[in-house]
């Protein structure tokens, strides 16, 4: 069955406390960029190639050096427990029995280590992502237990020096300081765990250093221009987000950065070196494939996991992920895509958008 993300939403939306819903659904401002993101998909259309052989289609993918089944993936997200009792730990499993990859969030309600070792129980593989903190040897502390329990790559979001304001959905009150110091552990001043207004393109380099070695995917690049710059300063990947519609309010839509992002990263030196994924709005598998199309080699989720973690945990994961990838799979055959790699140049812009008014 295709999974119905909207529906899945309303079905979350009465489970969940008003203040959580909230602090899940809301974006920053007047929530632009928020509304603007899934409808941005639609602003391409397909061009199927026809008469090829799609008896046979193969959604697997690689990313970073590591195979999966699907090119969609459970992006981060903050403090999954107050979706579902287990939080982290049935979202990773979920992930994992569909053979995609998860992303676990330095905001997490499980321990670092016990996602770590659900993962592993699963034969998964997941990534670890990092606010860069006020005081750095917090951050030093969770990357190292992050390296020590598996984690396969670093995400640095590099999209929050500071917090963005909204209106709906303020994590105070609905963040416990016992939630929020699961990882960290006893604090004389929380405001050393706030992410560091002072981050920069060094701390790519300095954060695979502190990892061992880790690949550092940048995550909440909208130009080409930081696309190329995190590519010279070392980064492995770039993950063009939004980040949900909750920074910078009037952001672009990831669909729209995407084909700039793209085209500064398969030219130049290392061009081979860097991959490119994408986030923010996807709902369905023509979602997907027009994200591969123009350039993402993977397509992450972050509220629909949320809200099928909500209504069903571990087993809503696998479902959604599940669901989508048959969905992208029958989108790909339509298209004439029997592979990721096929699906490069099918997505063209709206033209009635492109014309001078």
């Amino acid at each position: 069955m295709i999974p119905d993300v909207a529906q899945l939403q309303r079905r979350a939306r009465k489970l969940l406390p008003p203040h959580v819903y909230d602090y899940y659904a809301g974006g920053s401002g007047r929530e632009r960029t928020l509304r603007a993101s899934e409808k941005a998909w639609r602003q391409f259309w397909l061009a199927p190639r026809v008469l090829r052989d799609v008896a046979s289609v193969d959604t697997a993918t690689r990313l970073l050096g590591s195979t999966f089944a699907t090119p969609l993936a459970v992006a981060p997200t903050g403090y999954q427990g107050l979706a579902y009792p287990d939080g982290e730990l049935a979202a990773a499993a979920g992930a994992a029995r569909a053979g995609a990859l998860y992303v676990l969030s330095t905001r997490s309600t499980c321990r670092i280590e016990d996602v770590g070792e659900t993962v592993a129980a699963e034969g998964g593989t997941w990534w670890f992502q990092v606010y860069l903190m006020r005081d750095r040897n917090l951050t030093t502390g969770l990357v190292r237990r992050a390296a020590a329990a598996g984690a396969a790559a670093l995400v640095l979001t590099g999209d929050t020096p500071v917090v963005g304001r909204k209106r709906r959905n303020s994590a105070d009150g609905v963040v416990s300081d016992e939630v929020f110091l699961v990882n960290l552990g006893p604090l004389d001043d929380l405001d050393a765990a706030s992410q560091a207004a002072d981050v920069s393109l060094a701390d790519i380099g300095w954060l695979r250093d502190v990892g061992g070695g880790l690949p550092v995917v940048v995550k909440g690049v909208l130009r080409g221009d930081d696309a190329a710059a995190c590519r010279a300063h070392g980064a492995a990947a770039v993950l063009v987000s939004n980040h949900g519609g909750r920074q910078l309010d009037g952001a672009l839509p990831a669909a729209l950065a995407l084909p700039d992002v793209a085209g500064a990263l398969a030219t130049g030196a290392g061009a081979e070196n860097c991959e490119v994924y994408a986030d923010g709005g996807i709902r369905t598998g023509e979602d997907a494939l027009t994200a591969l199309a123009l350039g993402a080699g993977a397509v992450f989720l972050g509220r629909p996991a949320l809200w099928a973690l909500t209504c069903d945990g571990t087993d809503g994961v696998r479902s959604l992920l599940e669901g989508l990838t048959d969905d992208l799979a029958h989108a790909m055959a339509l298209a004439g895509a029997t592979s990721v790699a096929e699906t490069a140049g099918i997505a063209r812009p709206d033209p009635a958008r492109s014309q001078p008014r």
